[in-house]
């Protein structure tokens, strides 16, 4: 008899400022995720401005063929700041889950039919040793909220996608990760 298997369909919006490092944490998420197996797409999409402006991506990541790479609806939103919650969180799905990052966003969400996660993520990557780890700490907080990829996929991501001279951050980015996911622990 065979098993069957758990649908995979995750949607993502991750969103910030330029130089927040909101396309990075959606390439890890989308690398992680082909590492895993699983069917991948990865949109970037710029402000302007772009360092200092606006800045998110669209991350498709299932165990079922990908007709469109497009998000339109995610199940999923990762936003590091106010102007990225304001535009995103009305698109989110009924049931979707939101990462907002508590450090630079003191309002809260204003609908009630999502589950909402207030990382203070700056403050504590400041913490560890690096603010530019603020993004690593809303990434651990998501995948203790959706846990479908393993951290070991990500650390292998990281890996993959920074060049050699920054593998050196990598056990200081595993600590961000730890500590988002911790601040999410039993709160799933």
């Amino acid at each position: 008899m065979a098993i069957k298997q758990k649908t995979i369909d995750e949607q993502i919006i991750v969103a910030g400022f330029g130089g927040q490092g909101v396309m990075l944490l959606g390439k890890i998420i989308a690398q992680a995720g082909m590492l895993s197996g699983l069917d991948v797409t990865w949109i970037p999409k710029y402000g302007a401005e772009v360092r200092g402006g606006t800045a998110h991506c669209m991350v498709r990541v299932s165990n079922l063929e990908i007709a469109s790479p497009l998000v339109d609806f995610p199940n999923s939103l990762i936003v590091m700041n106010k102007l990225s919650m304001d535009k995103f969180e009305r698109l989110l799905r009924k049931g979707g889950i939101m990462i907002v990052n508590s450090s630079l966003v003191d309002s809260r969400a204003t609908r009630s039919d999502i589950r909402s996660y207030y990382v203070p993520a700056n403050r504590i990557a400041s913490e560890i040793g690096d603010v530019r780890g603020a993004n690593m700490v809303a990434l651990g907080a998501y995948l203790k909220a959706r846990p479908f990829l393993k951290i070991e996929k990500i650390v292998e991501a990281l890996r993959d996608i920074l060049p050699s001279y920054h593998h050196k951050y990598i056990p200081l980015n595993e600590k961000a990760l730890s500590e988002g996911a911790r601040l999410v622990e039993g709160r799933s």
